[in-house]
């Protein structure tokens, strides 16, 4: 999701300015009389569902909120931040994802303000520690013990909490055994801290060697119609161990919405770098998007309410995180648990698109390394995984 054409400090402070005030305003109050009218409305009901088998429930449509802050648009004004995470919660959506490096740092504080005007025991509440920055190199990373502690005490300061729900490693550290990140983690957990713990773009030997020290509640992927890798050994591994799947990026990083196919990228957005949404192969893609724009049709439904079907056709064990800016996407993706598809339905859309269909690679060279695919770490003595 994250080789940008331009230096890169953090994710979402490519550009601070906010929205002018007017524009600000108007979103907020389509806001309130969205809140206001809702009831008016058919009501959806979101369901809920156990990620892992501790126990740990959420509702089956999570809220990725990096976007808040910055990353394929202008940072949002602080207001209409808050405003948009208590409408998703007035929503059904209790299942907030966010993380230290996100905004560099603002993203949390922006959640942490959110928080305190909703019911803290309602929600729940992810974030991430582990990508330190970005250099000549690539992405640094870190897990550490010293690390994971310090961020996780940071981040709870962040929020104004006293416990944080699911405690990702946003990225694998490879210069150290798993063993080392998660038994800090596991501590976490043991001191009330944290209350579950999930790896991001972690390897099958990576996540099968971090589960024998502690159970892990979700594994956080990219997964969507055009990134499909992880379905022949992630996803079987996951629900061989008990472990939830929250798959980010399910609309492709808004591509499926319609993002860079029927809307203008904004100047300074950061989907500029993606290999997707450059050249040829955005051309070639759009031949995808247009099958399921015809499978859309047939549904009744739009591209994204489709995406985000077939993506939950997966099993209950999946949990979407799109997110948003705008509250009619987040209408409209709310709107998909209306779309009802069967197991004929979510194998038609899976055979229109089959797994390498998409042209460029799902990210950014910089972010390469540090995918599921490289993610194996040393043994505890030394050696590498066989």
């Amino acid at each position: 999701m994250e080789n940008f054409s331009m230096p890169v400090s953090d994710f979402g402070t490519l550009k601070k300015s906010s929205p002018p005030a007017s524009e600000a305003t108007r979103e907020g109050k389509r806001i309130g009389e969205k809140s206001r009218s809702r009831m008016a409305e058919e009501e959806v009901q979101i369901p809920r569902v156990k990620l892992g088998n501790q126990g740990f429930e959420v509702s089956q449509l999570g809220f990725g909120c990096m976007g808040l802050t910055g990353i394929y648009n202008d940072p949002v004004p602080e207001e209409v931040g808050i405003s948009i995470i208590k409408y998703a919660f007035d929503k059904g959506i209790t299942f907030f994802d966010t993380a230290d490096v996100y905004g560099s740092h603002t993203n949390e504080v922006l959640i942490g303000k959110a928080l305190k005007q909703l019911p803290r025991d309602q929600i729940q509440l992810a974030t991430k520690f582990g990508i330190v920055g970005f250099d000549s190199n690539g992405v640094v990373v870190n897990g550490t013990p010293e690390y994971v502690r310090s961020c996780c005490d940071t981040s709870l300061k962040r929020l104004g909490v006293d416990y944080i729900d699911l405690y990702y490693q946003h990225r694998v550290d490879t210069s150290i055994p798993i063993e080392d990140t998660m038994e800090e983690l596991k501590k976490l957990v043991e001191e009330g801290k944290i209350k579950y713990i999930g790896l991001s773009e972690a390897s099958p030997d990576t996540i099968r060697r971090a589960n024998a020290v502690h159970p892990i509640a979700a594994i956080q992927m990219e997964w969507s119609l055009w990134t499909r890798g992880i379905e022949e050994e992630i996803v079987p591994l996951c629900r061989e161990l008990g472990i939830g799947i929250v798959p980010y990026g399910p609309l492709g990083s808004g591509f499926f919405g319609g993002k860079a196919v029927m809307e203008s990228l904004p100047a300074n957005s950061l989907l500029y770098g993606h290999p997707r949404f450059q050249g040829d192969n955005l051309e070639k893609n759009k031949i995808i998007y247009s099958r399921i724009q015809k499978l859309a049709e047939k549904h009744r439904c739009s591209t994204a309410q489709l995406s985000l079907a077939w993506i939950r056709g997966q099993g209950d064990d999946v949990v979407p995180i799109p997110g948003t800016t705008k509250v009619k996407n987040l209408d409209d993706n709310i709107g998909s648990f209306k779309v009802r598809l069967t197991k004929e339905d979510v194998k038609e859309i899976s055979d229109m698109i089959p797994v390498d269909a998409a042209a460029g690679n799902n990210v950014p060279e910089i972010f390469i390394p540090c995918s599921w695919k490289f993610a194996d770490t040393p043994q505890r003595d030394g050696g590498r995984p066989s």
